[in-house]
């Protein structure tokens, strides 16, 4: 549009130059030929555009917008009209409460109460991206800056109305997944119906009251120590199990020798015991009267 109007603007200062003087009719085809070029020129840069790889391409006319979005490449539109090119990647908002983390500066986290009247606070992040076939909806209807006209207001409202279902301990412990999908529903419900879709939102941090964060640490703390103590009778338990089968084990042991012994097999054991210490070499004197024998020491 620029070399169009450049052109254009030669042309008349040419038309003006021959005008005033036909000394200058020389200069006049000079001016209107290089006008003309330029108007040229100028033409076909306005009916040539390229919309780069992850975006895409509203064509905007006297300020109606097309419905059909150029997709990437290269295009010939009317010269006269003008594009505006959205990102179609993927997006991340995040509200954060440390500083410089999220999309704005300081403290953006949001702050929530919960069923139990507690103030949480909550870091988030939204990932989403424009539906190609909405982008030319989303930017009649919202414009370009939509992240903060609709995502952070939606997703800010969304989250608040969630929290208050819930109790501050449920949030951090076993309800934390629930509340998570809670709020992805809802968001991703409303985003759609502007032409974005929600990729994932991502619960990076629930920060509760001290008061709540300290009776938890306590409560995990206690169910620790009960863990432990439950591990230690396990083990006492188990350890006097193998105390008494052991014991049980002598004790039938004990009892099964008894049974097993008389007169004549301990007469038996006698007879052997004597018969190895004749063969000894060491010099042995027994003394025997029919009962236990009385053995000294030949030495």
């Amino acid at each position: 549009m620029f070399f169009l109007f450049l052109g254009t603007v030669l042309l008349i200062v040419a038309f003006v130059l021959r005008s005033a003087d036909d000394r200058f009719a020389p200069l006049f085809r000079t001016l209107s030929t290089l006008a003309f070029l330029l108007m040229a020129g100028g033409v076909v840069s306005s009916a040539v555009v390229t919309v780069d790889s992850g975006e895409l391409g509203v064509v905007r006319l006297f300020g109606k917008v097309d419905s059909t979005p150029l997709p990437p490449g290269l295009h010939f539109i009317n010269p006269l009209a003008d594009v505006v090119k959205l990102d179609a990647t993927t997006h991340s908002y995040t509200m954060s409460g440390i500083h410089n983390e999220g999309a704005k500066s300081g403290d953006d986290a949001i702050r929530a109460l919960t069923s139990d009247g507690l103030e949480v606070t909550i870091d988030v992040t939204v990932l989403y991206r424009i539906v190609p076939s909405e982008a030319s909806k989303l930017l009649t209807e919202v414009g370009r800056d939509y992240e903060s006209k609709i995502v952070r207001p939606i997703a800010r409202s969304h989250i608040r109305d969630a929290t208050v279902y819930y109790q501050a301990v449920q949030m951090y412990t076993e309800k934390r997944d629930e509340y998570q999908a809670r709020i992805t529903t809802a968001i991703t419900d409303d985003l759609a119906k502007r032409g974005l879709v929600v990729e994932s939102l991502l619960l990076r941090n629930i920060e509760l009251p001290t008061s709540v964060k300290g009776s938890i640490e306590e409560k995990i703390q206690a169910e620790q120590d009960a863990q432990k103590m439950t591990f230690v009778l396990q083990k006492e338990l188990q350890e006097a199990e193998r105390k008494r089968v052991e014991a049980q084990g002598i004790a039938d042991y004990q009892r099964i020798v008894s049974l097993s012994l008389n007169e004549n097999q301990l007469r038996y054991e006698q007879i052997k015991a004597m018969k190895e210490m004749a063969l000894s070499p060491n010099t042995k004197i027994v003394i025997s009267s029919g009962s236990t024998p009385i053995i000294l020491d030949g030495k």
